[in-house]
C-alpha cells in the first residue's frame, strides 16, 4: 500500500502540559467548598427558623395552630314573646334544630348529595351558597331550619363524610293556629338582599331572621335579641373535642299588646261562622272587624278575613303554599282592617248629619217628604225603599230608617266643601297612624281633590252620592272606627294603637274639635234608635241591659246603571258590601266596633258580628266585677277570722286548704275564655203593621 506524501505545510499538534479539567483537583475542591458552605447556610437558616417556631415564639404559633381547629358556632337568641293586655301568651318560641354550612370546610362537590339527603332543592342550595361568596369564610350559611328526625339522622350518620354540616339549637316562632291574629302579629323570615340595602336593616347579616310583617316588623328591634356564640375544638372530621367557652345570648324583650284575646276570639269566630240569609250562602265571611276603646285609642280586637297561617312563614315557606296564598283572589295577605278601602255606604250618614248641623245648614227639625226618591240637579235619586217611600222624615227618623232621600237633600244643601271639611276633621282621607306597617288611607273627595287628581271641576250633582257614603268616598274599617268613636265621645279622636309599652308608645296626640253637645246628642239618639227602636235597620245589634248605638250601611261596588242587564250584575263578587258601626254604652262609650262583611248585601247582616263583640266585652266586665267582689268578701271574711284568732283553712281546723291552680295563661285556653257569639236574634216586627216605616228586613 502506497501512502500519499505528507504535506510539508501541515503543523504538527502540540500536546498541552495542563491536565484535563475533569482531572483538575483544584477545580473540584472549589465546587465542593461552595456546596458545603451553601449547605451550612441553609442548615443554619433552618435551625434558626425551628428555634423561632419551637422556642422563641412557640406560644404565638401554638395559638395559631389551635385556631385552625376551632369553630365558632352561633347561639341564636330567642325573640321576645308577644302577650295580650292581660299577660296571656299569644306568640311564643319553641326549641328546634337548624343546620348550618361551615364554609371553611365546605366542598362544592358535596352539595348535591347534601341537598338530596336533606330534601332540599339543589339549585336553591347552590344559589344560596353563591350569595355568600363575598362574605368572610367564617360566616356560616343556614341551609335548613326545623330539622325533622330524618334530617337529624342523616346529619349524624354522615358526620364523617360531610364535616361542613353543623347542627345548632334554635328558637323558632310558635304562632296561634288557624291564622288567629295573623294580620296583627305578622311573621318573621330571613332578611332579603333588598332589605339588606335598606338602612333600616344595615346592621343585619345575610341569613339573620327579622320581622317581615305586622307587629313583628313594626317592633322588630324591640323583639330581636343579641345572638351569642360558642367556641369548639374540632378534629379534621369536624368532631367536637372540647368546648373552649361560650358567650351567652341576650333574649329579645316581651311585648304586651292592647289586644284582648277574649274579644279577639269572639270576633274571629263571628267571621268564621257560616252565613245563610235570603238565599245568600257563604261558608265563612270575608272582610274585617275592628274594636277600639274610643277613650284611649287602644285596639281591643282586629280581624281580617281570609287569613293565612304565619307558622308556614316561621321557616322557609314552601313554593306550593306560597302559590296557594298568592293566587287567592280574596287576598289573604291583605290586612283589610287597615288596607281595604271601600265605600262606607250609610255608615257615613251620621257625619253628613254632623256637617249639616254644625254648619247651621239644618237643625234637628228639618224634614223632607220621602216618596221613594227625589229629583236633584236634573237626575232622579232613588231611596233604597223605592218605589215605596218613608213619608215625612226628620233627622231622628232619617237616621233610624236610613232614608236616602233625607240625606241626599241634606248633602245637597250642605255642599261638598262642608262635607269635606268635617270629614277631614274626623279623619277621613288620612291614615290613622296605627302602629302597623303599610296602612292605607281612604278618600274624602272635595273640589280640590278632584282638581288635583283628575284636572276636572266638581259638579254639584256628585255631592248627593257622597252624602250617603257612595261616589268617590272610601274609608278603611280602622278609619271608620276612629271617626265614629271620636264623634260618640263628643269630639275627641284618639290615635289607634296596639301597645302601651313604655319606650315604644310615644303617647297620644288626639285631634279635638269643639262640637255642639246638642248636635252630638241628636246624632247619638238617632243611632240608638237604629238598634233599639222598632223599624230600626240595625235591631239585630240589640242587647239586653246594654244601650248599643249603631248604624247600618250597604255599599254598592258599582252603579245600578252599570250593572243593569250585564252578567256582572249577578256575580257574587259584585254584591253590595255590608257595614255596621256600633258602640256602647250610649252615654259614655267604652267600646266601638266596626264590621265590614264583604258582599254581605245588607248592613243588618253585619250587625250580629258587632253585637257579639260588644256582648263579650260587657260579659267579661261583669265577670271581672263579680270576681273582684268575691275577693273583697273573702278578704273581709279572712280578716274577721284573724281578729278572732281562728285559722283560715278548713273553716277553722287550722289546716291550710290546698292551693288552687293558677288561672291558665296559655293561648289555647285564652282562645275559648270569652263568651261565645250570641245566637242571632230574629228581627222583631213593628207593632203597627200599617205604618209607612218599613220593617227592618231592609238593604240597610
Amino acid at each position: 500500500m502506497i501512502l500519499p506524501p505528507a504535506d510539508p505545510n501541515l503543523e504538527t499538534p502540540q500536546l498541552s502540559e495542563k491536565p484535563p479539567l475533569r482531572d483538575d483537583t483544584a477545580f473540584a475542591s472549589g465546587k465542593i467548598a461552595v456546596f458545603q458552605y451553601s449547605a451550612v447556610v441553609i442548615f443554619i437558616f433552618l435551625i434558626s427558623g425551628f428555634w423561632t417556631l419551637q422556642v422563641q415564639n412557640s406560644q404565638v404559633y401554638d395559638e395559631r395552630a389551635l385556631h385552625n381547629s376551632i369553630k365558632t358556632v352561633p347561639i341564636l337568641a330567642p325573640r321576645g314573646r308577644i302577650l295580650d293586655r292581660d299577660g296571656r301568651v299569644i306568640v311564643d318560641n319553641h326549641s328546634s334544630f337548624s343546620l348550618i354550612l361551615a364554609r371553611e370546610s365546605m366542598k362544592t362537590e358535596h352539595l348535591k348529595d347534601i341537598a338530596q339527603g336533606l330534601d332540599l332543592d339543589y339549585a336553591d342550595l347552590l344559589a344560596r351558597v353563591r350569595r355568600y361568596s363575598l362574605q368572610p369564610k367564617y360566616v356560616p350559611i343556614v341551609i335548613k331550619e326545623e330539622l325533622t328526625e330524618s334530617d337529624l339522622a342523616f346529619v349524624d350518620s354522615h358526620r364523617d363524610f360531610y364535616p361542613e354540616l353543623v347542627k345548632i339549637e334554635a328558637q323558632r316562632r310558635l304562632y296561634p293556629q288557624n291564622g288567629m291574629l295573623a294580620h296583627v302579629i305578622g311573621y318573621t323570615g330571613e332578611v332579603s338582599e333588598d332589605e339588606l340595602d335598606n338602612p333600616e336593616f344595615a346592621k343585619y347579616n345575610p341569613g339573620q331572621v327579622i320581622g317581615k310583617f305586622g307587629i313583628e316588623r313594626e317592633y322588630n328591634d324591640w323583639l330581636t335579641g343579641v345572638d351569642g356564640e360558642q367556641q369548639r375544638v374540632v378534629d379534621r372530621l369536624g368532631q367536637v373535642k372540647q368546648v373552649l367557652g361560650s358567650k351567652p345570648y341576650i333574649a329579645g324583650k316581651d311585648l304586651k299588646l292592647t289586644i284582648d284575646l277574649d274579644l279577639q276570639a269572639v270576633a274571629e269566630l263571628a267571621m268564621d261562622g257560616p252565613f245563610n240569609e235570603e238565599g245568600i250562602q257563604y261558608d265563612h265571611k270575608n272582610g274585617a272587624v275592628v274594636a277600639l276603646d274610643p277613650r284611649t285609642g287602644e285596639v281591643l280586637a282586629m280581624v281580617s278575613r281570609p287569613t293565612f297561617d304565619p307558622n308556614k312563614f316561621a321557616v322557609r315557606i314552601k313554593a306550593k303554599d306560597w302559590r296557594e296564598i298568592a293566587d287567592n283572589p280574596d287576598k289573604p295577605m291583605m290586612n283589610k282592617a287597615i288596607q281595604a278601602v271601600q265605600a262606607p255606604g250609610s255608615t257615613f250618614k251620621p257625619f253628613t248629619a254632623l256637617a249639616g248641623l254644625e254648619s247651621g245648614t239644618i237643625d234637628d227639625q228639618f224634614s223632607v217628604d220621602c216618596r221613594g226618591g227625589v229629583a236633584l240637579y236634573g237626575r232622579f235619586q232613588k231611596c233604597w225603599v223605592f218605589p215605596r217611600g218613608h213619608g215625612r222624615v226628620a233627622l231622628h227618623s232619617g237616621i233610624v230608617h236610613s232614608c236616602d232621600v233625607y240625606f241626599y237633600t241634606v248633602g245637597a244643601k250642605t255642599g261638598i266643601e262642608k262635607l269635606a271639611f268635617y270629614g277631614d276633621i274626623v279623619g277621613f282621607g288620612h291614615t290613622t297612624g296605627i302602629d302597623l306597617p303599610h296602612e292605607v288611607a281612604g278618600i274624602m273627595p272635595s273640589p280640590q281633590w278632584k282638581l288635583r287628581n283628575y284636572r276636572e271641576k266638581w259638579w254639584a250633582g256628585e255631592t248627593p252620592s257622597v252624602a250617603i257614603g257612595q261616589g268617590a268616598l272610601t274609608v278603611t274599617p280602622i278609619e271608620l272606627a276612629r271617626a265614629i268613636g271620636g264623634l260618640a265621645i263628643g269630639g275627641v279622636w284618639h290615635q289607634p294603637h296596639l301597645t302601651d309599652e313604655a319606650g315604644l308608645w310615644k303617647g297620644d296626640h288626639p285631634v279635638q274639635w269643639t262640637l255642639n253637645p246638642q248636635n252630638v246628642k241628636e246624632i247619638i239618639d238617632g243611632m240608638y234608635g237604629v238598634v233599639n227602636e222598632n223599624g230600626g235597620t240595625g235591631i239585630r245589634g240589640r242587647l239586653p241591659n246594654v244601650e248599643v248605638c249603631g248604624k247600618t250601611g250597604s255599599a254598592q261596588l258599582a252603579s245600578n246603571d252599570f250593572l243593569k242587564g250585564t252578567a256582572a250584575g249577578h256575580a257574587k263578587n259584585m254584591r253590595d258590601n255590608a257595614w255596621f258601626e256600633g258602640y256602647a254604652p250610649r252615654s259614655a262609650p267604652e267600646i266601638v266596633v266596626v264590621a265590614l262583611f264583604e258582599h254581605g248585601v245588607h248592613g243588618q247582616f253585619a250587625a250580629p258580628i258587632v253585637r257579639d263583640v260588644i256582648k263579650a266585652y260587657f260579659d267579661k266586665k261583669a265577670r271581672l266585677a263579680a270576681l273582684n267582689q268575691q275577693k273583697q268578701q273573702a278578704a273581709a271574711t279572712i280578716g274577721r277570722f284573724g281578729r278572732l284568732g281562728l285559722g283560715i283553712g278548713d273553716w277553722g281546723s287550722g289546716t291550710r286548704p290546698p292551693a288552687q291552680p293558677a288561672p291558665p295563661s296559655t293561648f289555647e285556653v285564652a282562645y275559648f275564655a270569652g263568651e261565645g257569639p250570641a245566637a242571632p236574634e230574629p228581627a222583631r216586627p213593628a207593632p203597627h203593621r200599617q205604618s209607612p216605616i218599613p220593617n227592618p228586613q231592609s238593604p240597610e
